[in-house]
């Protein structure tokens, strides 16, 4: 009998062998490394006795274990460390020797008082990747400043953008700030990493939430402002008219966006709108943007005529962008994310059933998976601290002296830098 083929090796994900240790908490630090996580690498959460906070919101199933963690910190590792006791921060000193990646979230006072500024954790391991993700620059006046998603949309023009649509400001419903500062986080560290494969040194890096917004807000913004003198004032003026938002139509709503010469084109010949043909102040896309006011209230007319599947179907067949407007609830029943597998379902060892939110990105064919579940609050300590090499002896006590620490509010403030 013949013996059984080899079966195929598992291709290895791009940052399998490289080990995160992971200090943030709530969103802008954990979606960091979320990514990191579903890229393969090995990423090791550091919490405190009473957790990260994101684990108390509800519902959940059973404590610390709220929905919104359970893909945020999937394929991780839990280590609960009290890093205001002794043996604790030894251990996170074993931890550092073995990483590659350092990263916190907490302000630049309390980590130095707790003994892991970047000068000591580099003469630790100098050649790890440090990265401190801020509210604000450590170099300006606001260093020291508590930072919270809805803060940084009022100070980084965010909130204002809303003003010339609905008089006044007003938050984007999604932790957009907190987002954006994460994935900043991800393409420094990265950036930090392949320079270690020419020149085998560590790298200190700086994210701050507030100027990370901002730079991301000014890419079209920053329009006649971007001149010495200003040749206009900044904002985008298409994005900040009115009229642009979803269109109503006969049976919903609809995102219908003629754009090219063409779209435009096809757009006027199948609502009969031919009066818009050879007019010179919709013909090119620059004499459009001064008239867009004009095309937005017509396609606000021609709307409701039709449901939302006609236009659907018209714009897809002339290659018009369109789509339909999606609750959060509809988006398991779309079509395409259905095809794709973008929504699954996962047995959690403790909580039960979840759905598993795909990770969108794909390397040559291949998309990260789900390798661990989001763990329980602590949940490796013992495991992570063995592979360290710290002694049975040491590894209970820290264990026990996490049991008995009470939650600390300053702490949790500290951490919000």
């Amino acid at each position: 009998m013949s013996a059984e083929p080899p079966s195929p090796p598992r291709p290895s994900l791009p940052l399998e062998g490289v080990r995160v240790l992971d200090l943030t908490t709530v969103i802008m630090g954990p979606y960091a490394s979320h990514i990191l996580a579903d890229l393969g690498a090995d990423v090791i959460k550091i919490e405190s006795p009473e957790g990260d906070l994101l684990r108390q919101y509800h519902p959940q199933r059973s404590a610390g274990m709220s929905g919104v963690f359970l893909n945020l910190h999937r394929n991780k590792r839990s280590v609960v460390l009290d890093l205001k006791r002794a043996p604790d921060r030894a251990a996170l000193e074993r931890l550092i020797t073995t990483a590659d990646v350092f990263l916190h979230n907490l302000r630049p006072g309390p980590i130095a008082r707790l003994g892991f500024d970047y000068e000591r954790v580099r003469a630790l391991n100098p050649r790890l990747i440090y990265c401190a993700a801020r509210g604000f620059s450590e170099r300006g006046p606001y260093r020291d400043k508590a930072a919270y998603d809805d803060l940084i949309q009022a100070g980084s023009g965010i909130a204002a953008l809303f003003v010339p649509l609905a008089g006044t400001p007003a938050y984007v419903p999604t932790v957009l700030c907190d987002k954006l500062a994460g994935q900043a986080i991800v393409y420094a560290i990265l950036a930090a990493l392949f320079a270690r494969t020419r020149d085998g040194a560590g790298r200190f890096i700086e994210v701050p939430m507030f100027e990370t917004a901002i730079a991301f807000t000014l890419v079209e913004h920053d329009t006649g402002s971007a001149f010495v003198p200003p040749l206009g004032p900044p904002g985008f003026n298409r994005l900040l008219n009115p009229r642009r938002r979803p269109y109503r139509t006969r049976d919903g709503y609809a995102c219908i966006l003629p754009y090219t010469d063409r779209n435009w084109r096809d757009f006027y010949e199948f609502t009969g709108r031919r009066e818009f043909i050879g007019d010179p102040r919709f013909e090119r896309l620059a004499e459009r943007v001064k008239n867009i006011d004009i095309l937005y209230a017509m396609i606000e007319e021609e709307a409701p005529k039709r449901t939302t599947a006609e236009w659907v179907a018209f714009c897809d067949r002339v290659s018009i962008p369109c789509m339909p407007v999606l609750s959060l609830d509809d988006l398991p029943e779309d079509p395409h994310l259905q095809a794709i597998g973008f929504f699954s379902e996962a047995e959690h060892p403790s909580e039960g059933r979840y759905r598993v939110v795909a990770d969108p990105v794909q390397i040559s064919g291949m998309r990260p998976t789900l390798r661990r579940h989001a763990p329980r609050l602590g949940e490796h300590t013992a495991e992570v601290l063995r592979e360290a090499g710290l002694e049975e002896g040491l590894i209970a006590a820290i264990i026990g002296g996490a049991e008995e620490s009470p939650a600390r509010e300053e702490e949790i403030e500290e951490r919000r830098g």
